[in-house]
């Protein structure tokens, strides 16, 4: 009778630890967060098997306002907050000079116009200072890059001049007001002549600006 209960015992011990033991692996996880592509999918009519729908053209699209007369600053502020974030700015008078400061440059020109817009357009502002008055048409443009023709650069700023000729370009620039100053800040300098004179072939021969500050007389 002794040994009879023993291997009862021993009998009960081996079922609990077969029923404590891990059980088969199928493969799914209760916590695991469904990655399927959010892509709509529909049914071919023919074959009854599931085809992907291209997305919906989502383009944002906001009304831009007319920003001239104000300040560049607060231009760019009014244009972001309507949901435009590419926003640039250039001298409309055609110096090519920098906006270091944009609370010192007031808009003369935008482009592009007031109205609605995909909300990615770059929005390109012509300024000048605040002092300035802006130039007739609202916006001077700056010369496109000379080819093989010498471009009208009178007018101009002597910096326009120097990145409108090829990098390659030997270029002298003049005072010709007769004082002999040496020509630092080149946006400051506005162009008389050039020799070559526009029009003449360019074919890699050096060049000549005779140059006044802005405000002198040529």
């Amino acid at each position: 009778m002794r040994i009879t209960r023993v291997s009862a015992t021993t009998a009960l011990l081996l079922a609990a630890l077969t029923a404590c033991g891990p059980t088969a692996d199928t493969g799914t996880d209760n916590n695991a967060t469904s990655t399927a592509p959010s892509t709509p999918e529909t049914s071919d009519a023919e074959t009854g098997e599931k085809v992907e729908e291209p997305l919906a053209d989502t383009e944002a699209t906001a009304k831009l306002p007319d920003m001239v007369g104000k300040g560049l600053q607060s231009a760019q502020d009014e244009a972001q907050a309507a949901g435009f974030y590419h926003l640039t700015s250039h001298d409309a008078l055609g110096r090519g000079r920098n906006q270091i400061l944009d609370r010192g440059w007031k808009v003369c020109a935008q482009t592009p116009a007031p109205g609605t817009h995909p909300t990615d357009t770059k929005v390109d502002f012509g300024t000048v200072k605040l002092e300035e008055n802006c130039p007739a048409g609202g916006d001077q443009a700056e010369p496109e890059e000379a080819g093989s023709t010498m471009p009208n650069f009178v007018g101009k700023s002597v910096k326009v001049a120097r990145q409108a000729l090829d990098g390659s370009t030997s270029i002298t620039v003049d005072d010709v007001s007769g004082r002999d100053r040496m020509v630092l800040v080149e946006s400051n300098w506005e162009v008389c002549s050039t020799d070559p004179a526009a029009g003449a072939e360019l074919d890699g021969q050096p060049v000549t600006i005779g140059a006044v500050k802005f405000g002198e007389s040529c």
